[in-house]
């Protein structure tokens, strides 16, 4: 019971992080002179707070529902162990830190800082859904 409360606190902080994204990538957008909702100006580059905010929420766009989905997959087969609760956290984590490094910096290097966090998301998605491949030839 207490890998899954690892699990469905890693959830919980993912979602909350996601509502975050959203909100400040709304916000800061709106302060802008001229904004037009829905619409981030096309002449804009990782120079532009606008722009990272915007990019940030729609990275977790791109990664988050892959990530639920292969989570939900491992509640639903019965996945039950440490290193399930343990990646779901890791993801949680990875994501945070992506958001506030890709906030604070404004680089067009790549790799750049938080593309190690979004690397370390991604091998977390990975080592779940090779669990649940694993859980499978087990059954």
């Amino acid at each position: 019971m207490q890998e899954q409360m690892l699990v469905y606190t890693g959830v919980v902080i993912i979602l909350a992080t996601w509502i975050l994204q959203w909100a400040v990538a709304a916000g800061v957008k709106a302060k802008q002179p001229q904004a037009v909702p829905g619409k981030v100006p096309e002449n804009i580059s990782h120079e532009s707070l606008v722009f990272r905010t915007h990019r940030t929420f729609m990275n977790t766009l791109e990664n988050v529902p892959m990530f639920l989905a292969t989570v939900f997959v491992a509640l639903f087969m019965g996945l039950n162990s440490d290193w399930f609760g343990y990646w779901v956290m890791i993801f949680a984590v990875a994501r945070i830190l992506h958001m506030v490094l890709y906030y604070a910096i404004a680089t067009e290097k790549n790799p750049s800082p938080r593309s190690w966090f979004f690397a370390i998301g991604a091998v977390a998605n990975i080592a779940i859904l090779i669990q649940c491949v694993l859980h499978l030839t087990a059954m």
